[in-house]
This record gives C-alpha cells, structure tokens and sequence, in this order.
C-alpha cells in the first residue's frame, strides 16, 4: 500500500526534482518506509511507500531487463505468484518478489490487456521509453483511488488530490456540478470531484498519456448473470468456498495482520473465516453515548471467535478535534460520519498491525441493504399502468405530512429509477433549492442528480429492480463512498485495509445470485448469512446492519450546536450556501421539532472542507522527513486565522 505520482510535461521539458518531491512530500502518511523517483525526458514518476511484500527488495520505481520501461503501482495483487510463473515459462526474468514487478512484465507480455488479467486492488502507472507513453490504470472495483488534472503546462495522476494541488498553475476553485451532486449523494460521484478540473480516473479504467493528451478506457464492466438453475443450497456452499479463498489470497503480507471487527455479520464473517487460518487481532470503536456503540456486541462474537481483541471509546470533543485534519486527509467532502470514528479504529489498529481485513462489499455483492426489500414491498404497485401510479402520486403529494402511508404511496408511484439514488439521499430537488443561493438555483448550469444515474440505469435496463439497485450502488455509493473512506481513514494511519468481499472471483460468483435468494426469509444478503452461520453466534447471524453508528443526531442538539455555529458563520461560502436556512434547520433540529442531522452535517462537512482546501484557513504538516515513523506520531493541524 503506497501513494503514487506521474507527472508530465505537455511543453517537452524536463521535470524538476523539486516539483516531484513536492507532490509526494504531502502523502507522505501512504508511505512512510522509502520513497522513490524517476525521471526521464519530460516525465517523472514519484513513490511513497509502505512496505507489505518483498520488504527488502520492493523498491520502487521497478524497471525491467533493458530498464526503457518503469513502474510505480500502489496496492496489492493477489495473483501475481500465478502471473509471475507463467511469466517466468515465457522468459522474463525478475529482479524482485514484489507483485508490483508483475504488472511491468504482464505489460511487455501482453500490453495494455494487463489490468484483465490482475485480481487485486490497485492504482499503477508505467512509463514505456521506447513508445514515449505512460500507460496505467485502476482496479476493477475502485478499492484504490487515481485522480488526474490537467493544466497548461503538464498532466498529473496521483493516489490523492493533495499532490495535484501542488502543481504550479493550478487554481483552488469548487466544481458547481460536484456541489450540487455532493447535496444529492453526500459525496462527488465519478467520474468528478469537489474541485474545478481535477478528476478520478473511474473503476475499471485505465489511461494513456500521449502526444500531450490523456485518454480513458474501460477494461472490464460489472455484469450479473442470475442462474435461476441452480438450487439455494448450491450457493450456500459456493459462497463460504469463495470467501474462504479470497480470505486466505487477502492473508498474503510479510507484516502483521488484524481485522476490524462492528457487530454484523459482514466483518464478523472476515474475522471468524480468517480464524480459521490464523490468530486473530480484533479492533473496534463506539461511542459514549448509549444506543450508539456497538461494542457490546463486538466484544462478545470477539469472545466468541477467539481474537486477541481491542476497543476505543471516542466522545464528542475527541471526534470534534480532530474532524479538521480528517477532511484535509479525505481531499473532498464526504459526509458520512462513520468515516471519522473508521479513523480512530484504524490509529488504534496501527499500533498493533500494518494490514487490516474488513467487510465492506459485502451488502452490494449479495444483497445487504435494507432498502433492497422495498421492491418487493411495492409489488403491488408494478403492475399498474403508468398513467394510474402518476395520478396516485399527483394525489399523495397533496396529503397532509401526518397521513399515515403517505410516503408509501408516493413512491408506489415511481419506478425504482425515479425513487433510488443509492443509500444516500440527503436533499430532496426541493429542498436544495432553498440551500443554495437563490441565483444558483435558478441558474441554467444546474444539474439534475438525473443526469448521473440515467446513464447507469440505462446499462443494467434488463436487471430486475433490487439488482438495478445493487448495480447503481456498485456504480456509487460504493465507490464514492464506502471505499474512499476506507482507504483515506487507513491510510492517515499507514495502514492497508484489505476488502476480501470485494473481490473478482467473489463477486463473479455473487453476481450468479438470484434475487429470490438473495432477499428472502424476511431478511437480506440470505445465501451469505446462510453461508456463515456455522462461523458465527446466533446472535450475529440475523442482526441488523449498524456498522459504526455516528450520535451525530445527539451531538448536533448539545456538544456540537455552539461549534456548528461558528462553522457556519466563519465560512466563507455565502456565494454557495443560504446560511439562513442552514442555521434555521439547525434550531429545528435543537428543539426536536425535525431530525435534519444528516443534512446539517452535510453541510458542515462541505464548509469545514472549502475551509481547509478553498480558503486554506488551515495548513498541515505532514512530517515531511522519511526517518519519521508516522505510525506512532500524531499529525498536527496549526490555524493560521
């Protein structure tokens, strides 16, 4: 698990050591153990490094035989030993044990094909000297992040945002689309971010960058494939065999290894599959507010299991301190406020550990979220003529807010690509508009959150609805958001998050699934709780999803009101944001009179990011020395008013 950089220059001089070092110096938290450059004709390529595998000889960047082709690659490849063999019969011949050399000789073996053949998680960039090209690419399912910016003078791709902010040229300058998608979805879906011309190299893509221009292309797309052929019990035996073996690929480290453990049965399931191969170190976090901490149940499937097992409570002014340094680490707002307390388990890990395993995937693949159940809850509305479930929504829309149904009904009315936006949907059209400023939202560049699932709708048009909910989420909430967090809030730690459930060979096999087994017997994901329930307590087998559940609700009415004030005051976003209605919401919240936890905290979120990242109100020191072990020393944001 490392930080990379490419950087390339569009007027044909060569690049400085300086302006390299700069863009990697600020991840330094990806790589803590070495660094490393390149630097040729107009490009050069720039590593931070934390060392899992070949610890001795993994330097990077990596060069073949004739050394005209290098390789900077972050992440881990689980079927490089494969690859590297076959590679080996056909003559090539390795300088290291590292699976980030595979990549470079499976680029000379079959060219740009390499990403299809690698099962992992990855960002990669190779520079060919003899074809004059940077080739490189993004794993299938996003687990590592790739950002890219273009300006006058140069291209840049880099594992976070930071580096390219380093880039002379570049002005900080928010994305208006990205807004107003972030109102949507609490998180700037693909392929945009927060800022005004950087951009995330999709999933699934790779890019070359030639002749001064960079160019996308997919290498693989998310297909389901239902065998209604097969019995139940057919996938319950091929679900716990696959996971078994992508738990034992995802064991492959030279360093310590743990898991994070909530209370449900996706990580439990990690943790208890993984004990069957090896000793176990555990790690979760709660909060001190009661009904809010899931430690409890932790501890006790720890017991359980068999783990060496650890905890930390976090309260509102240990979470409210470091929020700041969080988002500079996060490079855009993501406002799920799990994200924060996933930082604090992930320092509390780093101390014991350099990898972790943890269960996201687990509700996209088989079929997890609850909200999956509702197609099936408007079945009765299916069948209906379109003409008649518009007039019962044209009706139900006028229904007082305390008529009991009223939301059943209203979205009885729509098709699920009318009523499903992915697991997040923090602001209504109607209710944006009275956030933004009256002349954005009366602004023709608005944009529809339409216009971001229409197209993914438009692929998965032969899927039944819970699968073209599952794909959409795939598609988004997935990536912008499960997996960002996962690998911002481990990586501040150095510290590599493994996602076994969010594997190749994994979800080809869930992707066989059909729905009526994977919604079934009153509950989700049935095939994977049914797969596991040998594994895990009773208890665990049927409990509801909580994750790490955030008292942001709580905090936002007490330890929190006086803070979210000032935020809202203090930020410079007037031109954006009607605060007016953002300090109205946050009274009513006070009083009880309306729960707009989550809006709020979307807000904030977004406001304490143009802080740090627009208006620069903070800097970060990164410890820029490698001699630092930054594992065990803690980060510090200074406020320069």
């Amino acid at each position: 698990m490392c930080g990379i950089v490419t950087l390339y220059n569009k007027r044909q001089m060569p690049v400085r050591q300086e302006a390299i070092s700069a863009m990697t110096g600020v991840i330094l938290h990806r790589g803590p153990d070495d660094d490393g450059f390149h630097l040729e004709d107009n490009i050069a390529l720039g590593f931070r490094r934390l060392s899992i595998i070949d610890v001795e000889g993994g330097h990077q960047p990596l060069f073949n035989e004739t050394r005209d082709i290098w390789i900077i690659g972050n992440g881990e490849i689980y079927n490089y030993k494969e690859l590297q063999q076959w590679l080996k019969d056909a003559g090539h011949v390795f300088h290291t044990d590292s699976d980030i050399e595979t990549i470079l000789h499976l680029y000379e073996e079959v060219g740009t094909d390499a990403p299809k053949h690698l099962r992992g998680m990855f960002g990669f960039t190779i520079y060919d000297s003899r074809k004059k090209r940077l080739f490189g690419a993004r794993d299938h399912f996003g687990i590592k992040p790739l950002y890219y910016v273009e300006t006058n003078d140069s291209i840049g791709v880099a594992s976070e945002i930071k580096s390219l902010l380093e880039l002379p040229g570049f002005t900080r300058e928010v994305n208006h689309n990205g807004f107003y998608h972030y109102l949507t979805f609490q998180y700037v879906p693909d392929p945009e971010t927060m800022y005004q011309g950087i951009f995330r190299i999709p999933p699934a893509h790779s890019f070359i960058i030639e002749n001064d221009q960079i160019k996308l292309e997919r290498y693989w797309d998310v297909e389901f494939k239902p065998d209604e052929s097969k019995p139940f019990s057919y996938f319950v035996e091929g679900t716990r065999s696959v996971m078994l073996e992508s738990i034992d690929k995802h064991r492959i480290s030279e360093v310590p290894r743990g898991a994070f453990l909530s209370s449900g049965v996706d990580s439990s399931s990690i943790v208890a599959m993984l004990r069957t191969f090896e000793p176990v170190k555990t790690f979760s976090v709660g909060s001190d507010i009661p009904g809010y901490s899931e430690l409890d149940f932790a501890k006790r499937t720890a017991a359980f299991l068999g783990t060496e097992h650890f905890e930390r409570v976090v309260n509102a002014q240990q979470y409210m301190d470091e929020l700041p340094r969080l988002i500079w680490h996060q490079d855009e707002p993501v406002a799920d406020p799990s994200a924060i307390l996933l930082y604090f388990v992930a320092q509390m890990a780093s101390e014991h550990v350099t990898v972790v395993l943890s269960g996201e995937g687990a509700d996209e693949f088989f079929g997890g979220y609850n909200i999956y159940r509702e197609p099936s809850s408007l079945k009765m509305f299916s069948g209906m003529p379109g003409w008649m479930r518009q007039s019962i929504g044209y009706m139900a829309q006028r229904l007082p807010d305390q008529v009991k149904g009223k939301n059943f009904l209203i979205r009885g009315s729509k098709t699920v690509e009318q009523r499903f936006f992915g697991n997040a949907l923090i602001f209504s059209e109607e209710m944006k508009r009275r956030v933004v400023m009256d002349d954005i939202a009366r602004s023709e560049s608005y944009v529809s959150p339409f216009t971001i699932t229409e197209e993914i709708y438009k692929r998965a048009s032969q899927y039944d609805d819970v699968t073209k909910m599952q794909y959409l989420d795939i598609h988004t909430w997935l990536r912008g958001n499960i997996l960002m967090k996962a690998d911002k809030m481990t990586m501040a730690n150095s510290l590599e998050l493994r996602v076994p459930f969010i594997d190749l060979k994994v979800f080809e096999f869930a992707a066989t699934i059909p729905t009526k087994y994977k919604i079934a017997n009153g509950t989700t994901k049935h095939v994977l709780r049914e797969a596991m329930k040998d594994f895990l307590p009773p208890e665990i087998k049927s409990k509801k999803k909580l994750g790490f559940p955030v008292p942001t609700r709580h905090w936002l009415k007490n330890e929190f009101y006086k803070w979210a004030k000032e935020i809202i005051f203090e930020s410079k976003v007037d031109n954006l944001i009607n605060k007016a209605y953002v300090l109205y919401m946050l009274d009513e919240h006070r009083e009880g009179n309306a729960d707009y936890s989550r809006k709020i905290w979307t807000i904030l979120v977004f406001m304490l990011w143009h802080q740090i990242f627009i208006e620069q109100k903070y800097t970060f020191d990164p410890y820029v020395s490698p001699n630092v072990d930054i594992r065990r020393k803690k980060n510090s944001l200074q406020h320069i008013g």
